[in-house]
């Protein structure tokens, strides 16, 4: 089975606590905290993988849950860092965030990473928080929590070559006689219901990826038929190949149908190289009717029969000039990217923000909510440790200007606190 959109959610695995524990040795007294730390919780990575041809994978695992990182113990031994999850996806996925649509990554080389959600960070043991003042403290942070995330993964077939065409049009026979790939052929009218990918050598040294797109109908652009789940499939492609059979009432027609359908998909195909391959030219009659619509074709029309392979040697010829045209022409303006000084926006971001809700405030920013996450509420010193660093970052006067008034509840993540002078 051929899957090319996934929807998926993630959840970085926790930080270990860390721990509160003193040193206790006969005969040294005053032995001090000695807590060690909690270990970061594992992240999770998205990676493309040459070997991955479909997400069928994760269609039957959408939901993944990272490592959790070791709690920390006494004698400041600190606790191991859980191990990050590689989940592998085929080369040409793009990431998204699946409730605001972001683009997140688009990965088209082989080994290229995303990092999916960051796993939390461990608590910091007791040791850590001895001050001079306070030699011996009696409590220590708790694991940062994970992070989840829901992603729409989709897949886009990277290839050079992108054969077009109606059903039936022969873009299967085609593919099978110009590479290795074994798409589904038979002798009655169906239509491919996934895409396949095939390699054609022009000698030892060349090469062209060519997709089989299943075919387009009218109304495809709109999501008819198979309509949009795999026309994206030619987004990636080079240079694209028109495949029209003679036999069709009026084949001038049926080019009309393709290019407008890809128009109203993506008005970017209008400049994409193309060529017009007239197929089944095997037939004495289609040879007939080439020859007396030869002076309404496009100048770049073949004649050929995907069936014996008649005129498809001269076709990859001219399609591989034309992709070494579109290669050297992403290579000039990938260069001329390079060259120019990247684009700098400086954009000022306050630690945390305070809006109004009913019944209280929400305070909201990256430090103050793991703060607050990773504080022990049950333990009285952890508790004033917290509400020393709100003090400091700020968060108390902010509540003053917002006119605050004891018993007012403070939303801060998770958690409700309440409000007081």
């Amino acid at each position: 089975m051929f899957v090319d959109r996934v929807r998926i959610r993630l959840t970085s695995g926790g930080g270990g606590n860390g721990c509160c524990s003193f040193r206790r040795e006969a005969y040294v007294p005053r032995g001090g905290p000695n807590g060690g730390d909690g270990g970061d919780g594992g992240s999770i990575y998205l990676e493309a993988a040459s070997n991955q041809s479909s997400l069928t994978g994760l269609r039957y695992h959408p939901n993944w849950t990272g490592n959790r990182g070791v709690h920390g113990m006494g004698k400041d031994r600190h606790g191991k860092n859980g191990a990050d999850i590689i989940i592998p996806v085929p080369c040409g996925t793009i990431v998204q965030d699946y409730h605001s649509g972001e683009l997140l990554a688009d990965l088209t080389e082989d080994k290229q990473r995303f990092l999916a959600v960051q796993g939390g960070r461990g608590g910091r043991g007791n040791a850590r928080f001895a001050t001079p003042i306070n030699r011996a403290p009696r409590f220590a942070e708790k694991g940062e929590p994970g992070t989840t995330r829901e992603f729409l993964v989709e897949l886009k077939l990277i290839a050079e070559v992108g054969l077009v065409g109606l059903p039936n049009a022969g873009k299967s026979t085609f593919l099978s006689v110009v590479s290795a790939a074994k798409p589904k052929i038979a002798d009655y009218p169906f239509t491919t219901l996934s895409p396949n990918l095939g390699v054609a050598w022009l000698s030892e040294s060349r090469m062209l990826t060519i997709a089989d797109i299943p075919g387009i109908i009218e109304g495809a652009a709109d999501g008819k038929g198979l309509g949009h789940d795999f026309l994206r499939h030619i987004e990636r492609t080079r240079v694209l190949v028109f495949l029209i059979d003679l036999g069709d009432e009026d084949p001038l027609e049926t080019l009309q149908i393709l290019e407008n359908e890809l128009e109203q998909y993506s008005p970017e195909f209008e400049a994409r190289p193309r060529q017009y391959v007239f197929n089944k030219a095997d037939i004495p009659e289609n040879k007939e009717r080439f020859e007396a619509l030869a002076d309404r074709l496009p100048k770049n029309a073949w004649l050929l029969s995907g069936a014996s392979g008649w005129g498809v040697p001269p076709l990859l010829e001219a399609l591989w000039k034309d992709v070494e045209r579109a290669r050297e022409k992403e290579a000039e303006e990938a260069a001329r990217e390079d060259a120019l000084p990247p684009e700098r926006e400086y954009v000022f971001e306050p630690p945390f923000r305070v809006t109004s809700e009913e019944g209280g405030f929400r305070v909201s920013g990256e430090k103050v909510v793991r703060a607050v996450s990773m504080t022990d509420f049950e333990n009285p010193e952890a508790l004033n440790h917290l509400q020393r660093r709100l003090e400091k970052m700020g968060v108390f006067k902010a509540l003053k200007r917002m006119d605050a008034v004891p018993g007012q509840m403070v939303r801060i993540g998770d958690h409700e606190l309440e409000y007081t002078e």
